[in-house]
């Protein structure tokens, strides 16, 4: 099969495994994930924010203005592998503010997100934001915001969780193997608390997955309430359509969603 396709999931089962979901239906039939999404815009205003999100739940929260004048508007610029290295720390920094994580645990995530940089199809971008002194050299700029992902492969932890979940709750293997055959995970997409509520998650992602090779995109978030937070309302908006359902991780309680959607956007 050579499209990006998910056929009508199978009915749940009654008896599953402890720690496992079962499917939603995303629609009926055989259905081609949508293609069309808006034209990628590479630059983003920044105004005052009034609410943030954790992938968990919106929170309203006083923050300081962010400069708007045009010399603070965020530029979403492709981040190599050594780039982002560099940046790591300020990554990691954005990835506990925006998820609401105490501080410390950019420490324990650090090797694995350096790990990641050597899997074969990474790509990362980022938000820049120029330095105050009309520098235009993108070493000094803050990064505000970041993503980055690769090409999905059987070796990988994540791959074998979704794979398990998909087989306990009734897919073919045939059905699987499409799904998982030749995707590119998004892992990672967060923008600083002072910097949401603008769209720049979106120019974020549209950047990342521009020119990909791979058949389809696949990735996880927690689940929400009525899918009321930022990141289900971008991903909904883009054409995201459902996997799995309040899936749990080895190791994690929390319920998750995996999406999906065929490339390109």
């Amino acid at each position: 099969m050579t499209g990006f396709v998910i056929t009508s999931p199978p009915k749940p089962r009654c008896n599953h495994p402890a720690g496992r979901s079962q499917v939603v239906s995303s629609g009926a039939g055989d259905a081609r994930f949508p293609r069309a999404s808006p034209d990628p815009r590479y630059r983003t205003s920044v105004r005052p924010i009034q609410y943030s999100w954790t992938h968990r739940h919106v929170v309203k929260r006083k923050v300081r203005p962010v400069d708007t004048n045009a010399d603070q508007t965020p530029l979403v610029v492709e981040l190599s592998a050594t780039e982002f290295r560099d940046r790591l720390h300020e990554a990691l920094s954005i990835y506990v503010a925006a998820m609401g994580y105490p501080h410390g645990t950019e420490y324990h995530r650090a090797p694995m997100w350096n790990e990641h940089l050597q899997r074969s199809g990474w790509r990362g971008v980022g938000a820049l934001v120029p330095a105050g002194d009309g520098s235009t050299d993108n070493a000094a700029a803050r990064l505000v915001a970041v993503a980055y992902g690769y090409r999905g492969a059987p070796e990988q932890w994540w791959h074998q969780q979704v794979r398990s979940g998909l087989r306990h709750t009734g897919w073919t293997r045939d059905q699987i193997d499409v799904i998982l055959g030749n995707y590119f995970e998004l892992t990672e997409l967060h923008v600083h608390p002072d910097a949401q509520g603008h769209r720049l998650g979106e120019t974020l992602l549209l950047r990342l997955l521009e020119r990909r090779p791979e058949r389809g995109v696949l990735l996880s978030t927690p689940e929400v309430a009525d899918e009321d937070n930022r990141a289900w309302r971008l991903y909904r908006r883009l054409g995201f359509r459902d996997v799995l359902r309040h899936f749990r991780f080895a190791g994690d309680n929390r319920p998750f969603a995996v999406l999906g959607r065929g490339l390109p956007l």
